[in-house]
């Protein structure tokens, strides 16, 4: 109880300096409304709003003991959606309601020299000064509609506004019989965040055998931390379709490490049936090991490592072990979670020709348009989305199919990669 209350004192004393802010941008706007009934309407929702939004951080930070461990994820989501929702635009317009101020500052600061000097004081015009701050509340209204826009566009729609994303690359030493073989990657469903909403993940998965793919890899993070996330999925993911067949890794979400457990037993016990729901919807679980595809007599490995990262995150993956026994293949596909790994590994001891990874979402915000791409993640991890290369080694870093922390997608969709080998 101690550290929910240190956490929701800093958290009011914020929103109360955001919203005491904003308010003295948007008063003078709303009191030249007419209608006195609109005006107090508009008043009274602002702050019902605010006292909502952290109402609802108090009842989740206390009752949260009594919230199944699964569905808090998607309770801290409604949370973190509705506060992006609200608090993001008033910090666009607190921009320019922040302006304004430094005007007044700079006016009154001139005014403060000149009766200093005894000289005679400019007399600002009032009715344009008035005219000038209210441009500038306008402005910042009208500009802070942008993210609110975008933020609920994001939560309902974004989210389920799923891409095929196509890359075509060319080996030199790929086996005749693999030429043209198309390769669809998803990666990081985090399966508990979607809250049984098997209608639109079904979407996806027609999406998926639409495009007729040889192989399906899925490049970890099945669930955000527990087995019962995966409770009524499986007969639908079941349904995606490979000629070859169906192959998987873990992700760090995977192996329980964000939650307590009452003994390594259940810990244990939680991972096991992770494991076996990747059976259960129709998918080969490569543990640092390695399967061989056959295709009319010609062979190529297709390497899978438990999750490898930079710590804090975990470091099962054992590449010398998955590919013991692939010497004598001429071609080396890798599944690797974290695209930490084939900067740190891969590229340097390892002659592996394609490597697939996710782990980032992209942060599931960012611009990916007109030949910009930037997201915020790309401080952290400079390989985080699309195709890169290295010499004759390529990575592909999947944008992710699921969510967790924020339940949206704001320019960075939800993302189906197909890869055609040639």
């Amino acid at each position: 109880m101690r550290a929910s209350v240190y956490l929701l004192i800093p958290l009011l004393l914020f929103m109360l300096l955001v919203d005491i802010y904003t308010y003295r941008g948007t008063k003078p706007l709303i009191a030249r409304i007419n209608n006195s009934i609109a005006r107090h309407t508009l008043t009274y929702l602002f702050w019902s709003i605010s006292v909502f939004i952290f109402a609802a951080f108090t009842t989740f930070m206390f009752g949260i003991k009594h919230v199944k461990q699964a569905d808090a994820y998607i309770y801290s989501g409604y949370l973190v959606a509705g506060f992006a929702l609200f608090y993001f635009p008033k910090f666009v317009f607190i921009f320019f309601v922040l302006i304004k101020d430094i005007q007044g500052a700079i006016r009154r600061t001139i005014t403060w020299f000149r009766e200093r000097r005894n000289k005679s004081v400019p007399q600002f015009n009032s009715k344009r000064k008035m005219e000038r701050s209210e441009f500038l509340y306008q402005m910042g209204l009208v500009l802070a509609a942008i993210p609110f826009a975008s933020i609920l566009y994001g939560v309902t729609k974004g989210k389920f506004n799923y891409r095929v994303m196509r890359e075509s690359i060319r080996f030199n030493n790929l086996p005749k019989a693999f030429k043209g073989l198309k390769i669809v990657q998803i990666s990081d469903m985090h399966l508990g965040s979607f809250n049984k909403n098997f209608e639109k993940v079904e979407k996806a998965v027609e999406l998926i055998n639409e495009q007729e793919p040889d192989l399906i890899v899925f490049t970890g993070d099945l669930v955000n931390n527990f087995a019962e996330e995966t409770d009524g999925w499986a007969p639908v993911l079941a349904k995606m379709k490979a000629k070859i067949g169906k192959y998987s890794i873990l992700g760090n979400h995977d192996y329980g490490d964000y939650s307590y457990w009452r003994s390594e037993e259940d810990k244990a016990k939680n991972l096991a049936a992770i494991k076996y729901f990747h059976k259960q919807m129709g998918f080969r679980l490569l543990l640092n090991e390695t399967e061989t595809i056959n295709i009319k007599g010609e062979e190529i490995a297709l390497v899978g490592v438990e999750n490898w990262g930079k710590p804090p995150f975990p470091q099962h993956g054992d590449l010398n072990k998955a590919t013991q026994g692939t010497e004598h293949l001429p071609f080396k596909i890798l599944l690797s979670h974290d695209p930490s790994h084939w900067d740190e590994e891969v590229i340097k001891n390892s002659n592996i020709d394609l490597t697939f990874a996710g782990h980032t979402h992209g942060m599931q915000f960012g611009i990916e348009r007109a030949g910009i791409k930037w997201s915020p993640v790309q401080y952290k991890y400079p390989r985080w989305g699309g195709l890169y290369r290295e010499g004759d080694q390529y990575l592909y870093v999947n944008r992710g199919f699921g969510y967790i922390g924020f339940p949206g997608r704001i320019g960075m969709p939800p993302e189906i990669t197909v890869v055609e080998l040639a």
